[in-house]
């Protein structure tokens, strides 16, 4: 057999057992790459890519190794799962690096990162001021957690005690030139109201479309192929609920201002019965 035929042969095998283990593995060898699991991926790229060129390893003993090493993080995960200890053992203790604006510097010591070092990790996380941050601990993935102190933190609707309107995930209706007919009829949208909508942002078919997006509020985001093409995001439907609730919100903000119990009680009555409305009419605005 000719040499580059059999090399060939040995990397799509090699390719192939290597995607096997990935699926098997799981996502956690991306999102959560400690130091052993660093290690491991080195040793099995090594291996896959000497099996693949080096003819003087037999397949057989390349596959066993892949094999083994693949086996390795399975077991020890499925140790760390029953025993802490043999988890803090294998993937290290996360560690707190910063706590209450101020450096610990044993731990920085301990964990051998240098003062430019954190200060890139806290940039990252759009930090610049230690002295803003409540708590910093270095996760065993060598990622930065950060909890801004409290003054620091961004304003909320809860934290203002304002009740907002729940949203669900925007769905895409086109990816591509084509329709997501499932989550066209999950939605309840008709393929002839799509249509219909993304001609009105310029498309003169669906196949114009490279995405369209709806939100909860039935807001249709349409981006098109041609780029000359007019698109006009228009919202599809007048957002009432949005002025209701912000009537509403005006009504509570009024009660306080004023000393007189007659008027705050009027204030609370019409925020009560406001609320009924909405309540009502939210049905058919879905």
């Amino acid at each position: 057999m000719p040499e580059f035929l059999l090399i060939l042969i040995r990397s799509i095998g090699a390719f192939l057992i290597l995607l096997i283990m990935a699926r098997i593995m799981g996502k956690k060898q991306l999102s959560q790459l400690t130091f052993f699991d660093y290690c491991v991926g080195i040793t099995i790229g090594s291996i896959a890519a000497t099996m693949s060129v080096d003819q003087n390893v037999k397949i057989s003993n390349g596959i066993v190794s892949l094999i083994i090493w693949g086996l390795f993080p399975l077991v020890l995960a499925y140790l760390g799962i029953k025993n802490r200890k043999f988890l803090h053992l294998t993937d290290g203790r996360p560690a707190i690096i910063i706590k209450n604006g101020q450096v610990l510097d044993k731990s920085m010591k301990k964990n051998q990162l240098a003062i430019d070092e954190l200060m890139m990790l806290l940039r990252e996380k759009s930090v610049f001021k230690v002295d803003d941050v409540e708590m910093a601990i270095l996760e065993t993935n060598g990622e930065l957690s950060i909890m801004l102190k409290t003054e620091q933190q961004p304003v909320t609707p809860k934290l203002l005690g304002l009740e907002v309107e729940s949203e669900h995930a925007p769905s895409l209706l086109i990816a591509d030139g084509t329709v997501l007919e499932q989550n066209l009829a999950m939605l309840g949208y008709s393929s002839k109201w799509l249509l219909s909508e993304v001609k009105k942002q310029g498309a003169s078919q669906i196949k114009d479309v490279f995405l369209a997006q709806v939100d909860s509020k039935g807001n249709l985001y349409v981006d098109l192929y041609n780029e000359k093409m007019v698109q006009n995001q228009v919202e599809q439907r007048p957002s009432l609920t949005d002025a209701l609730k912000k009537l509403q919100a005006d009504l509570e903000k009024f009660s306080p201002e004023t000393e007189n119990k007659k008027t705050k009680k009027m204030y609370s009555e019409q925020t009560k019965k406001l609320q009924k409305t909405i309540e009502d009419i939210m049905p058919y605005l879905k």
